[in-house]
C-alpha cells in the first residue's frame, strides 16, 4: 500500500489543498481542481507522480482521486486532527 510518506512534497500538496476543502467544507472530497483560470494550477510533476502511482485520474481542469487516494486523504485528515488536537 503507497503511503504519504513515500510521495514527494509537491504530490503531498495535492492532498494539503483537498484536505484544506475537507476541513473547511466539512465534506468529503473526492476530487480537486487542476487548473482554475483563476492562477491555481497543480504542479505538473506532482500531476504525473499520482498518475503513475495510480492515485488519481487527471482530466484538464480536475484530478479525481481514486478510492486507495480517498482512503489517503481520510487518514491525513485524521492524522491532521490528532496530531493538534
Amino acid at each position: 500500500m503507497m503511503t504519504l510518506m513515500a510521495l514527494s512534497d509537491k504530490a503531498l500538496s495535492v492532498f494539503a489543498f483537498a484536505a484544506y476543502h475537507q476541513l473547511n467544507s466539512g465534506q468529503k472530497v473526492s476530487s480537486v481542481i487542476r487548473l482554475d483560470g483563476a492562477g491555481h494550477a497543480a504542479d505538473p510533476q506532482a500531476v504525473e507522480e499520482l498518475e503513475k502511482a495510480g492515485l488519481i485520474d487527471a482530466s484538464e481542469t480536475e484530478l479525481t482521486f481514486r478510492p486507495g487516494a480517498e482512503a489517503m486523504l481520510g487518514r491525513a485528515v485524521d492524522a491532521l486532527r490528532g496530531t493538534l488536537a
